[in-house]
């Protein structure tokens, strides 16, 4: 060998390996604790789908990109961590912007990946071009496109933090091909980021204080207590105080919703109890709430006698909506735990009163289950569906749709712990129930996993059937199915004289027909005494399966806070 021939071979093995960029951003998802992507491939993506295989990430692939987003939302909500979904450049991006909103909304973190035109197309309208980047602006907590190789770690380890950080939400990476393809040399690591220092807010001992003076005080729940994993610390609280509460739709299950002082959720469909407790109030202690329009109803005329106490976790909700007397922002962990030592010990006998009055507001507002007919009331249904489940030890998780059966499943099922009620809070998302509760069960699969859908937010995503069955995952679904987009009808029967337009469903197919093609086991029910072995058969049967619930196309979600009214002037039906 000539000198020149071994100077060569001794350069080229001390030359550091080099890696793609694809194959770079993979490894880096893998160090960041990605163990699962939800996903459909396409051109300007498959340099990173090339690098997937024997990464040791998990990949799902759905049969929409927007199947792919709501699954990432589910496995995060469970998961309390980060879901991922990917997809590739133009339309394989803009599927993904319902299922980013949905996330950003309802405060959820995902990290969202998109392929994108090489660089020195970006501009030129090329094939399969869009802006996702500015489309998501306003429905993401940030953005990145990469322009260089060398930034992949970076920019993967800030989205990643930013989605967890403080306030969660969805965060976008766009990757050009010609990043993924290029190489680099194969020394670049993660950094880390600090996460916030915590302590509780000025201002404790006065809430403590206004706690301890109240007549009339009610915890107000929100869904950031889940979102902060603070359950545990509200729920002793609750204990502490001895104070009733009520919850969020999205807060159902942070403390179980057969603890005796909780008075059910409120808001336009909530517990009757409920909204008129929080009118007699005169403390209202907010955790993890936002004064949302869909809870307070006419918000110039909600809680009219009461102070407020308002902690959450981003400074931004406070004071938005409704004035704070006394602010708690930041970490809810430290102001709950300061919060309790603050108040010592309890003594509710200046409050009996109250007490009394809010297990008369509960004993005389009770659900009623006696619905008349032989008919198959979906309440009832529900109920029993999650008490079964109890009964027999088990964790159900329910991944709601939006519609009817999402108010009765919030009304009507028992929670008892966090993380277990899955439903479209902010953006009201059809089509979301089937891709989330997948998601759910893939995150915890040793929970029994129902998706509770109507026929039609289940035509929305039914694609995910497939999903199911391709990789057996066992979700069990409940079909309500009474042959009408049923909350739009009930609003036209209430408030537009009757006038039913683009609301019938009667030409609905077969759904077990259609499931069992799909590869999942099926059966149709339609009367009350099939109720009792359908459910049976659904919760105790293994593997994906549909029951398909054929209910009154008349039923009507009770009670019902009209428009523009405040939460004390309810609606109160007749059973069917």
């Amino acid at each position: 060998m000539t000198m020149a021939q071994t100077q060569a071979s001794t350069l080229a093995e001390t030359a550091p390996a080099t890696i793609s960029g694809a194959h770079l951003f993979v490894r880096c998802l893998r160090e960041l604790g990605v163990e699962t992507i939800f996903g459909y491939p396409g051109g300007a993506i498959m340099p990173i789908y090339d690098a997937l295989p024997n990464s040791g990430i998990t990949h799902i692939l759905t049969r929409h990109e927007q199947g792919a987003a709501l699954a990432a939302d589910g496995y995060a909500r469970v998961s309390n961590r980060v879901g991922v979904c990917m997809a590739t450049s133009g339309p394989g991006a803009t599927n993904l912007v319902t299922g980013l909103a949905n996330s950003f909304l309802d405060s959820v973190p995902v990290v969202a990946i998109t392929g994108q035109v090489a660089t020195p197309l970006m501009g030129t309208d090329a094939f399969q071009e869009v802006d996702v980047f500015g489309i998501t602006l306003p429905i993401v907590k940030h953005s990145y496109i990469i322009r260089k190789v060398e930034d992949i770690p970076h920019v993967l380890a800030e989205a990643f933090h930013i989605a967890r950080e403080g306030r969660p939400g969805p965060v976008l990476v766009d990757i050009p091909k010609d990043i993924t393809v290029q190489q680099i040399a194969d020394t670049i690591s993660l950094p880390t980021f600090t996460p916030r220092s915590v302590r509780p807010a000025p201002g404790v001992d006065l809430a403590a204080e206004a706690m301890s003076t109240a007549q009339r005080p009610l915890f107000y729940i929100g869904g950031g207590v889940e979102i902060a994993e603070v359950e545990h610390a509200v729920r002793a609280l609750v204990d502490q105080t001895g104070f009733p509460f009520v919850s969020t739709l999205k807060a159902l299950g942070s403390v179980p919703t057969d603890h005796p002082k909780f008075m059910g959720m409120l808001g336009m469909h909530g517990k009757k109890a409920a909204n008129l407790a929080i009118q007699e109030s005169d403390l209202l202690i907010v955790c993890g709430a936002r004064f949302d329009d869909r809870a307070t109803g006419k918000l110039e005329e909600f809680a009219p006698h009461a102070r407020v106490i308002h902690m959450d976790g981003d400074l931004a909700e406070i004071g938005k909506l409704r004035r704070a007397d006394i602010a708690l922002p930041g970490d809810l962990r430290a102001n709950l735990v300061a919060l309790a030592e603050h108040y010592g010990e309890t003594d509710t006998r200046s409050i009996r009163p109250w007490l009394e009055r809010c297990r008369e507001l509960c004993r005389r507002h009770a659900w009623d289950y006696n619905a008349p007919g032989e008919k198959i009331y979906a309440p009832s249904l529900l109920k029993q569906m999650s008490e079964m489940a109890g009964m027999a030890g088990d964790r159900m998780i329910i991944s709601c749709d939006v519609g009817q059966h999402q108010m009765w499943v919030a009304q009507h099922c028992r929670f008892r712990y966090p993380r277990t009620h899955l439903t479209s809070g902010g953006l009201g998302t059809m089509g979301y129930g089937l891709p989330a509760g997948l998601g759910a069960k893939l995150a915890s699969p040793d929970d029994t996993v129902v998706v509770v859908s109507g026929d039609g937010s289940i035509m929305m995503n039914i694609q995910e059937l497939a999903t199911l069955n391709r990789y057996d995952i066992d979700v069990r679904i409940v079909l309500l199915d009474n042959s009408a987009l049923g909350m739009v009808r009930q609003w036209q029967e209430l408030f537009f004289a009757g006038n039913y337009s683009e609301i019938d469903l009667s030409d609905n197919p077969d759904f077990a027909a259609l499931a069992r093609v799909f590869g999942l086991k099926a059966r149709t029910i339609d009367q009350r005494d099939e109720v009792n072995d359908a459910l049976d058969w659904l919760i105790n049967t293994p593997g994906p399966s549909l029951l398909h619930v054929r209910i009154d196309p008349q039923a009507n979600v009770w009670p019902l806070v009209p428009p523009g009214a405040n939460n004390a002037a309810m609606m109160q039906g007749e059973q069917r």
